[in-house]
């Protein structure tokens, strides 16, 4: 992933209501939610709503299909898989990441 894509997404997440949405979405799973269903949960009005969804799917962050007259949104798992990818980029200065053999030890 490059670092504009993850800029992108980064900001896209860094507020409140498009945070709640993407975390709304990620714990529906890949069938995802009507664009109605999420407006409720969040108390969020449409036209604020469908602001947020666009900056969202922007971002890579949510993508969305058509189901009769509903659309509905998903997360998009392998971005958000790819933006932490990148931010742990050669974590721990390249050695397995985890609690050192030492720590607790006194």
């Amino acid at each position: 992933m490059e670092t504009r894509q993850v800029i992108t997404a980064l900001d896209a997440l860094a507020q409140e209501t498009r945070l709640a949405t993407f975390r709304l979405l990620v714990q529906a799973g890949p069938n995802g939610l009507a664009a109605s269903k999420i407006g409720v949960q969040l108390d969020v009005s449409p036209s604020s709503l469908s602001f947020h969804l666009k900056e969202l799917t922007h971002a890579g962050l949510i993508g969305s299909r058509q189901e009769g007259r509903y659309v509905i949104y998903h997360a998009n798992v392998d971005t958000l898989n790819g933006v932490l990818a990148f931010l742990t980029d050669n974590c721990c200065g390249g050695a397995p990441c985890g609690v050192p053999a030492t720590a607790g030890r006194g």
